[in-house]
C-alpha cells in the first residue's frame, strides 16, 4: 500500500519523472509560463518554488544546487540574475496555476503554470496582414 507516499508517479519510472521535472521547471524560469496538465502543474509547483528560493538567497552553494537540479547554465544565470532578485522581498508563492479547462485531443484538465509577475508580451500581427497589396500592385507596373 502506499500509505504516505509523497508525490505522484504520473504514470512514468523514477528517472523519466525527474527528467520531466526538471524541464518543466527550467522552461518555467525561462519564459515565465507554461502550458501543462494541471496534475504535472501541481507536482512541479513546490519544486518550482524551492528554486527560486534558492535564486533569491544567491551564493555559490545555491547556485550549485540550482545546476544540479536543472542542467543548464542558462536558466540557472537567468534564476540567479532575473527570477530571484524579482521576488527577493516576497516571502513565498512565487508561482500560481490558472485553469484554461479540457485538452481537446483527450479531455486532460489542462493549466498555465506562471510566476505571479508574469506579463505577456503583445502580439505582433501576422506577416500577411502587415504588408499592403496596394504597395505590392504598384510596384510590379
Amino acid at each position: 500500500m502506499r500509505h504516505h507516499r509523497a508525490g505522484k508517479k504520473l504514470g512514468r519510472d523514477s528517472a523519466h519523472r525527474k527528467a520531466l521535472y526538471s524541464n518543466l521547471t527550467g522552461a518555467l524560469i525561462e519564459h515565465g509560463r507554461i502550458r501543462t496538465t494541471e496534475a504535472k502543474a501541481k507536482a512541479v509547483k513546490p519544486i518550482a518554488e524551492q528554486l527560486i528560493t534558492l535564486g533569491r538567497r544567491g551564493g555559490i552553494h545555491a547556485r550549485r544546487q540550482a545546476l544540479a537540479y536543472l542542467r543548464s547554465q542558462d536558466v540557472v544565470h537567468r534564476l540567479f540574475s532575473d527570477v530571484g532578485p524579482r521576488f527577493a522581498e516576497r516571502p513565498g508563492g512565487y508561482t500560481r496555476i490558472v485553469k484554461l479547462g479540457p485538452r481537446q485531443g483527450d479531455s486532460a484538465a489542462m493549466v498555465y503554470l506562471e510566476l505571479v509577475d508574469y506579463v505577456p508580451a503583445p502580439e505582433e500581427a501576422p506577416a500577411a496582414a502587415r504588408s499592403r497589396p496596394r504597395e505590392r500592385a504598384a510596384a510590379t507596373t
